[in-house]
């Protein structure tokens, strides 16, 4: 995750501090400042699929778990933090997270999910510090495939601990567990801005690096993964707390911008969702995800290229 830019809030507070269980027939009022949303064509898709019936499962700092923007998109959760069974986020990259993949849209109140239809289990694995341990991060995975997630999203790409963990061991073990299990397992390159290779080619996870809104890849995402996407990642609007954690010690609106490859890997967490409620198998979304991703200019660094959620849930249309 990247420095928070500043953000001129369009709404008011009263607004913005609503209810969540607000009219879903009224646009959202910041859906302008979204750019990604239309970068990856995911309006395009929802004529076709929202995501319906899906579970997204962000494994991270937890979430704001009264955002007037989440609440009512939760399903149970789990804290290994404070090992309980509320994992409310008390740092607010997972809020961020979180409201990038499935916040409430048509609501009438703050910003649009990238699956609408979908459901968010937050899983807290990490501190009021933004740190986690190998155990936990691991049983974060396990535990959100053992309890019905559908797609898992790992936004867990700042300094080396991804890359740490992602060259073998348990948390490999973990991402094949929640494959096995029906899963499709999404994670951040990270954002040191180094050519690298720390995913094992058996390790079945889809590796998701930033792009720029001119499409271009973000100077801060990592590259070089094998098969790796790219989606937005920089100035993305999305949920924060309500409350003071270390990314809102100055706002606590609800809203904000970050940037990092953290904000790009629920965007393509949010596009496994539709295709997921499509009827795909994990192995069949990844490889739709990756099939249809866009990199006309034969960016190097962008992978096999930005996702494109029209074309890859119209190819899964298509196959039925």
């Amino acid at each position: 995750m990247r420095t928070r830019t500043p953000l001129a809030l369009c709404l008011a507070a009263t607004l913005l501090l609503a209810t969540a269980c607000g009219d879903d027939s009224k646009p959202d009022p910041m859906r302008d400042d979204q750019w990604a949303l239309d970068a990856i064509k995911l309006p395009d898709a929802w004529d076709t699929s929202k995501g319906d019936d899906t579970v997204i499962a962000v494994v991270d700092s937890g979430a704001d778990l009264d955002h007037p923007d989440l609440k009512g998109r939760l399903v149970d959760g789990y804290d290994f933090v404070d090992n309980d069974d509320e994992p409310k986020d008390l740092n607010g990259h997972g809020t961020h997270v979180s409201g990038i993949a499935a916040a409430h849209t048509d609501n009438g109140v703050g910003i649009a999910g990238g699956a609408p239809g979908a459901k968010i289990m937050p899983v807290r694995v990490l501190g009021a510090d933004g740190s986690g341990s190998n155990a936990n991060i691991t049983k974060g995975i396990v535990w959100a495939a053992d309890h019905g997630a559908d797609v898992i999203n790992l936004s867990l790409g700042e300094g080396p601990l991804m890359s740490n963990l992602l060259q073998g061991g348990i948390l490999n073990q973990a991402i094949q567990h929640a494959h096995d299990k029906g899963a499709v397992v999404v994670a951040a390159a990270g954002n040191d801005g180094a050519d690298t290779q720390p995913y094992k080619v058996q390790t079945p996870v889809l590796v998701v690096g930033a792009s720029t809104q001119a499409g271009t890849a973000a100077d801060f995402s990592n590259f070089g993964a094998e098969q790796a996407v790219s989606a937005p990642g920089v100035d993305i609007l999305s949920t924060l707390p309500t409350y003071k954690t270390k990314e809102t010690l100055k706002d606590t609106s609800g809203y904000g911008e970050l940037s990092g490859t953290s904000m790009a890997s629920p965007y393509v967490a949010a596009v496994a969702a539709l295709l997921h409620d499509e009827g795909l198998k994990p192995d069949e979304i990844i490889s739709t995800i990756r099939d249809t991703a866009a990199n006309p200019k034969n960016i190097a660094k962008l992978g096999l290229g930005v996702v494109d959620a029209k074309a890859a849930v119209q190819k899964a249309d298509d196959a039925d």
